[in-house]
């Protein structure tokens, strides 16, 4: 990208952001900008984890979707009571594709709605009681889960339920973890807030059960913290991270179980996949444990060697020398995807708009295959979330936070991206515009794209998708003549 390009993009925002009313588009415009060369924070340039603006669409979620649907929703062996309205709950259940092993109902119960259905009386005259007897009804119904986690819904909290006093009973009655989270919908500004409430759950009802209690260590103990195993991400991770000699003793939470997070105060390092969503519990551990944390990133082959490295560093010669061997082993067959599909894919753009680590991580895979990251934004990003941004991006990049779904229609018309990677709300409004469209939050249905594996689904699905003929075939439903 060149300095016209810069330029371009910067008249671009200001003709999107026209439409506003001024004291609108000047909240707006401190949420956009263009990078610059040289660039090492985004500083003031970018105002990000701010309210929506009022009256404007989002697509961001609550604090209960941050902590419900990613952090504890994804914990297998665990019942996770939805407390409040039914819809809350159901909304959320298996809402993302966390892959995990077990039998439904017997070992887990992620698929499983557990709900305390509040009803007006319930409202008026408090939940405790109930929430008491559905627990106690749960344990009879289905005594193998772990423990249990209560995920306050917004009522919750306007009502002032005791969830800490009801755990702290209960947890003596059945002998296991109750987890009390107060992730109501209205606290903070998106789902970012419920991640770092969940994290300080975790902290402060799971993280010291098992201290003091024997663990069979070993000098290479490491944890996956942060990987969802949205299509089998996490186990594609696990297999490089086992193959260079690591012993991975929690995997959370896609996957995870109760007794892998509280032995994870015993690894030697925490290798943390989301920084947005673990951040929080990382730093803690590195605290009061003593245990590193670092940020990895299984996007494609360029990341995935950088990554293996990086982590070996840690570690003795002979996890070095294995994560050298694990790359050469693997390399013959990255470099045959990519001479398969770059000749198909190079040159194209591609515009992101995503939450957590994808808006940064999923470069090096596009720029793998020889396609270009024209714009990219989070949803619910904070400034270090952009500062880590900008080492991955082009000078002129269009850089955005918290999009209305006004400003990315308006972003895809003004720069045409050959390709847009985004979630499922925006989804049917650009494949109904014709635009080749990836759901990147939950691959589409697809996956894994991490690891060397998840290399090859996620080139072929680039491919399968930008190659499809049927996209020059669309008219948008409004487009059509009467």
């Amino acid at each position: 990208m060149t300095n016209a390009t810069s330029e371009q993009n910067q008249a671009i925002i200001q003709e999107v952001l026209e439409i506003f009313p001024e004291k609108a588009r000047k909240d707006r415009k401190k949420h956009t900008m263009v990078t610059e060369p040289g660039m090492e924070s985004v500083g003031s340039c970018i105002v990000s984890n701010r309210k929506s603006q009022p009256g404007v669409m989002t697509v961001r979620g609550c604090a209960y979707a941050g902590s419900k649907g990613v952090v504890f929703g994804p914990i297998k062996d665990i019942a996770h009571i939805s407390h409040g309205p039914v819809g809350c709950g159901q909304y959320s259940r298996a809402g993302r594709r966390n892959y995990y092993t077990g039998t439904s109902g017997v070992d887990t119960f992620g698929t499983i709605n557990f709900t305390s259905d509040f009803q007006e009386r319930d409202i008026v005259f408090g939940g405790d009681k109930k929430l008491a007897k559905l627990i106690e009804e749960l344990e009879l119904l289905f005594p193998l889960t772990k423990g249990i986690s209560i995920q306050s819904e917004c009522p919750v909290g306007l009502i002032g339920d005791d969830i800490e006093a009801v755990a702290k009973a209960s947890r003596q009655t059945l002998g296991k973890p109750v987890i009390p989270v107060r992730c109501e919908g209205f606290r903070g500004v998106s789902q970012s807030l419920g991640h770092h409430i969940a994290n300080d759950a975790i902290r402060d009802w799971v993280l010291d059960n098992r201290e003091g209690k024997p663990f069979e260590s070993t000098p290479y103990d490491v944890a996956i913290i942060g990987d969802y195993n949205i299509g089998g991400d996490a186990w594609a991770s696990r297999i490089l991270i086992e193959e260079m000699g690591l012993r991975v003793v929690a995997q959370w939470a896609g996957d995870g179980t109760l007794v892998e997070m509280e032995n994870t105060p015993k690894v030697k390092m925490n290798l943390v996949h989301c920084y947005r969503s673990m951040n929080y519990i990382s730093r803690h551990m590195e605290e009061k444990h003593g245990i590193p944390w670092m940020e990895y990133n299984f996007f494609g082959p360029t990341k995935i060697a950088e990554s293996l490295r990086k982590i070996a560093a840690h570690f003795d010669d002979t996890i070095r020398q294995n994560a050298e061997a694990v790359i050469a082993r693997h390399q013959a067959r990255a470099d045959a995807i990519i001479q398969k599909y770059r000749p198909r894919l190079e040159g194209r753009n591609v515009l992101l708009y995503l939450g957590g680590l994808r808006p940064r991580h999923v470069i090096g895979a596009y720029e793998d295959l020889g396609m270009e990251i024209i714009g990219t934004g989070y949803e619910f990003g904070h400034s270090d979330d952009y500062d880590r941004t900008l080492p991955e991006l082009k000078e002129g990049t269009l850089l955005f936070d918290d999009a209305s779904s006004y400003e990315l229609e308006a972003f895809v018309k003004a720069l045409k991206p050959d390709l847009v990677g985004s979630g499922i709300k925006e989804k049917y409004i650009f494949q109904k515009m014709g635009v080749p469209f990836r759901q990147m939050h939950s691959w589409d249905y697809s996956g894994p794209y991490h690891g060397y594996d998840g290399f090859a689904v996620f080139a072929r699905d680039m491919d399968m998708t930008l190659n499809n003929p049927s996209w020059s075939e669309l008219t948008a439903p409004w487009l059509k003549s009467a």
